[in-house]
């Protein structure tokens, strides 16, 4: 059996419990997440009839203690739809196909940051984990009952002081708290239990992960693309762990909900490298236009976004606040490219955000963006990113469609 798997000790580091999640008075007693302990290696997982129950609205079975073998996380398809069941059969049927297990897979954008979110079922999911994390007992009770689990970097750049992350940028958007840190399979940023697909606006079962077990991954790789067809995303999940993506792969983007999915659709791309990505050109023809707007002349957005920045541009030039946007100092809408030194994508690659007055508003700043101007933004549909835990002040991004008359 071919699993690949890191040392024990940085593993087991790296799989943090939120102890203070779950059951206590109020949120003010919970345990932050910048103030967790992590287990150290020799710890005893805690037995599953002592994990309470965070959110009983979005719980599941808990899984009870691990049953059965792991299995190598090889392959991962995405499909922008629920996956047919004869299809699945005539996967599994494919030579080197050893393992399957059906997921939800979707994106959510936070704070300029679209991630990949799982839905799963945490009893079977957590086979396909390294040993340390599906051996990890509390964190897949923790995600049955209602929590989230999620890599440790990415959580302490989004969770609040009481450990929640909203999904989403707008104020109705669902929160989870964090119930647990541990490494996830490449490509997915944090997993949840299958009870919030609904309110996430996600599907359970448009992906599946894929072990080939002894069989090197590649090798079933053309004919499992000719099974599932060009609209599927098939990714190789060994070059994934590598480079943070499958570069080979047509990749696919499903927003979640809210605003982002009912504008942006199903969005499919490839890596052209440099950091460049190459949308769909039907995509492209279908949602991005340059229009002239006021104070900054021509500008190439999403066509969605237009109406609601005319108008707030229009208002800043009625309020006599035209000088305090820097035309110069424009850094651009549509922007087909990764996070700078990341494989994550952006809002500007689907040219729902734009950046202004560059130089005085740069990454981690307060920043000089007129406070005047942000209102008029923030009531036209406009989250800021002056607003952010690691705040990005020129930065500004569609975050509700709004009627303009």
């Amino acid at each position: 059996m071919r699993v690949r798997r890191g040392p024990a000790a940085a593993v087991a580091a790296a799989l943090v419990l939120l102890l203070g999640a779950c059951s206590e008075p109020s949120p003010d007693d919970r345990t932050p997440a910048s103030e967790a302990t992590p287990p150290t290696p020799t710890d005893d997982p805690p037995a599953t009839p002592d994990t309470p129950v965070a959110d009983p609205a979005h719980a599941v079975e808990p899984p009870g203690a691990r049953d059965g073998r792991l299995w190598s996380a090889d392959i991962l398809v995405q499909w922008d739809q629920s996956i047919d069941d004869d299809l699945v059969e005539q996967i599994e049927k494919l030579k080197g196909v050893a393992h399957t297990e059906r997921i939800g897979l979707g994106q959510v954008s936070l704070e300029n940051r679209v991630l990949t979110v799982a839905s799963v079922d945490p009893g079977a999911y957590r086979h396909f984990a390294q040993a340390d994390v599906a051996d990890f007992q509390e964190a897949w009770d923790r995600v049955a009952g209602g929590e989230m689990a999620i890599d440790q970097k990415v959580a302490r750049r989004l969770a609040d002081k009481d450990g929640m992350i909203r999904l989403g940028s707008e104020d109705d958007s669902p929160s989870l708290h964090v119930g647990a840190y541990t490494p996830q399979v490449p490509t997915i940023d944090m997993v949840v239990n299958t009870a919030w697909a609904d309110d996430i606006e996600m599907s359970t079962d448009n992906g599946l992960l894929i072990s080939t077990d002894d069989i090197t991954p590649a090798t079933i790789r053309k004919p499992l693309e000719r099974l599932v067809g060009k609209d599927a995303s098939v990714q190789m999940l060994d070059v994934a762990s590598r480079l943070g993506l499958d570069p080979d792969a047509k990749l696919t983007a499903i927003p979640t909900g809210g605003t982002l999915g009912s504008v942006v659709g199903t969005f499919r791309y490839t890596v052209i490298g440099g950091g460049r990505i190459a949308p769909d050109p039907s995509w492209v023809a279908a949602n991005i236009r340059t229009e002239v707007v006021p104070i900054l002349g021509s500008v190439t957005c999403h066509k969605d976004l237009f109406p609601q920045l005319r108008a707030a541009l229009l208002e800043v030039q009625q309020r006599n606040l035209s000088d305090k946007i820097h035309p110069e100092e424009y850094a651009g809408c549509y922007y087909p490219r990764f996070i700078a030194n990341t494989t994550t994508l952006s809002n500007h690659s689907f040219g729902l955000a734009l950046d202004l007055n560059t130089p005085g508003n740069g990454r981690g700043t307060v920043g000089e963006m007129d406070r005047d101007v942000v209102a008029i933004f923030k009531t036209w549909g406009f989250a800021w990113g002056g607003d952010w835990r690691w705040t990005d002040p020129m930065h500004f991004e569609l975050s509700e469609v709004k009627a303009v008359g």
